[in-house]
């Protein structure tokens, strides 16, 4: 029987493969399928694992079996072995003959999503992540503002400094790191991280780099070069000075903070908070100066150390987990910018169109009623259309207003969106030749006008003006005849040509 079991496990590998060529022979559009595809990949890959480790089993034959087994079929009558499997065989069926025969050619087959086969991912994800493309953060912000001394930064900024542990840009002490809730929480942000990488990129070897980040980091703490953990007072004096924010400020190295100059530090020695910061550094410098006297000392400083490494290492692991997301984490922060600026009410609308979006896709692909090719545009809200022909941004359309309608009657009650058009349209020809169509030459006087009764009633308003300011030049010079008489330029020059004068 460990020969069917070869031939049966081998046949299992084929099929393994197949079905990992038919997933990878499409590339899906939307990020939930591509996905979904991606992790079913993975997991046939971890059983073509297992399937090969078990075939690799049977063929070390450590037991001997597969060797007697063939030794017997070899050496006695094959028809004997085989009427006794079937026999076997006949008898299993006996036993339980409603038994259901499998077809093993649908096992690893890419199946159609629906109420029966639900999507893997789609309880990976929270809404915040949008399957993957953002960062949720939240739980982690709420553990950082719970910290000790930690500065009250705003959701929007902890994501712009997550990954950063000086003093000087946001991370707390070097005193507070010690603590057992700073540890639970680099430990639930960085438990977050590997989580969302593995997530995201199921298809790539993670253990393997995983790994490669933590030989780097020994070999970085062994020399004394992971950041903000250098050894000896040059190495601290150093790291403060990287931080400092002008050429005048002054670093305290028992608080750990920066002052802009050299008064308010002498100002701030006096200070009870000082004074207790600068008692635990000389604690810390007196247990290492009597390291070799003090076998009590010597055993708080190696364990202190081997705390300091464990802090360590979960920081450098999550600045290397946060460079190798930059790309979510910058996309993160465009999402939580865009946010801020919708109501609660805009957003539970946005994720309800994300959910009726890839639930309408589902559909499609069920019915099978879309033609090849061809995409469906989902626009619940009707919102213009972009250059690639999908709908442009929610947040795109209210920053420019076009939720605003204009009405202009001059231009045949034409309707624009947005005030950016509506004010564009005044100088465009539609309107200015409209305008001259009703008698009006001084278009630039009739801006914002949209009315033809009120563009009417200004344009007889400004001609009765003109004509009532309007001075005649001839009646302004007077002339004098020989016999004295007094009269305008035009009357004089009329008598003049009729011989009068």
């Amino acid at each position: 029987m460990l020969l069917e079991d070869q031939r049966f496990v081998h046949e299992d590998l084929e099929r393994l493969e197949q079905g990992i060529a038919d997933r990878m022979g499409d590339e899906p559009k939307h990020i939930r399928d591509r996905l979904n595809r991606d992790h079913e990949v993975s997991q046939l890959l971890d059983q073509i694992q297992r399937q090969s480790a078990e075939l690799l089993a049977l063929y070390e034959d450590k037991t001997g079996q597969r060797s007697r087994e063939i030794l017997q079929i070899s050496t006695g009558d094959p028809f004997d072995e085989f009427y006794r499997q079937a026999a076997r065989i006949k008898e299993h069926h006996a036993r339980y003959p409603n038994e259901q025969a499998e077809n093993p050619e649908q096992w690893y087959r890419p199946r159609k999503r629906g109420d029966d086969n639900p999507y893997i991912v789609d309880s990976m994800f929270s809404g915040e992540e949008a399957f993957g493309r953002f960062f949720d953060l939240h739980a982690c912000h709420d553990a950082y503002l719970n910290l000790p001394n930690a500065k009250r930064l705003g959701y929007m900024q902890y994501i712009d400094i997550f990954d950063k542990f000086q003093p000087g840009q946001g991370g707390v002490k070097r005193a507070d790191k010690l603590t057992d809730p700073y540890f639970k929480y680099l430990g639930e942000l960085m438990g977050y991280l590997e989580s969302f990488m593995r997530r995201t990129r199921p298809l790539e070897n993670l253990d393997t780099l995983f790994d490669g980040w933590k030989s780097e980091f020994d070999a970085a703490w062994e020399k004394g070069e992971v950041p903000g953990w250098e050894e000896g007072a040059a190495a601290k004096s150093q790291a403060a000075q990287r931080t400092l924010s002008s050429p005048e400020a002054v670093w305290c190295e028992a608080c750990e903070k920066e002052f802009k100059n050299q008064n308010v530090y002498k100002a701030h020695l006096t200070g009870r908070k000082h004074v207790k910061a600068a008692e635990h550094l000389a604690q810390r410098e007196g247990g290492a100066g009597g390291e070799g006297q003090d076998g009590a000392s010597a055993a708080a400083l190696s364990a202190q150390r081997l705390k300091e490494r464990a802090v360590a290492e979960r920081e450098f692991r999550i600045r290397k987990l946060a460079g190798a997301m930059s790309a979510e984490r910058d996309d993160t922060r465009v999402n939580v910018e865009r946010r801020q600026g919708m109501t609660e009410r805009e957003r539970q609308q946005e994720l309800e169109n994300l959910y009726n979006l890839t639930s309408g896709q589902d559909k499609e692909d069920e019915e099978g009623d879309k033609e090849e090719g061809e995409d469906k545009i989902y626009n619940p809200l009707k919102l213009p259309l972009a250059w690639d022909g999908k709908p442009i941004p929610f947040w795109l359309y209210r920053l420019h207003g076009l939720g605003q309608e204009f009405p202009c009657e001059i231009c045949g009650n034409f309707v624009y969106r947005g005030r950016r058009a509506f004010d564009k349209h005044f100088n465009e020809t539609n309107h200015i030749t409209n305008l001259k169509r009703l008698g009006i030459t001084n278009t630039y006087l009739f801006r914002d006008i949209t009315s033809i009764e009120e563009a009417v009633r200004l344009w007889e308003k400004i001609q009765r003006e003109q004509s009532k300011n309007q001075i005649d030049d001839g009646a302004m010079v007077q002339m004098e005849d020989a016999e004295g008489n007094v009269m305008p330029e035009k009357v004089y020059l009329d008598l003049q040509k009729q011989g009068l004068l």
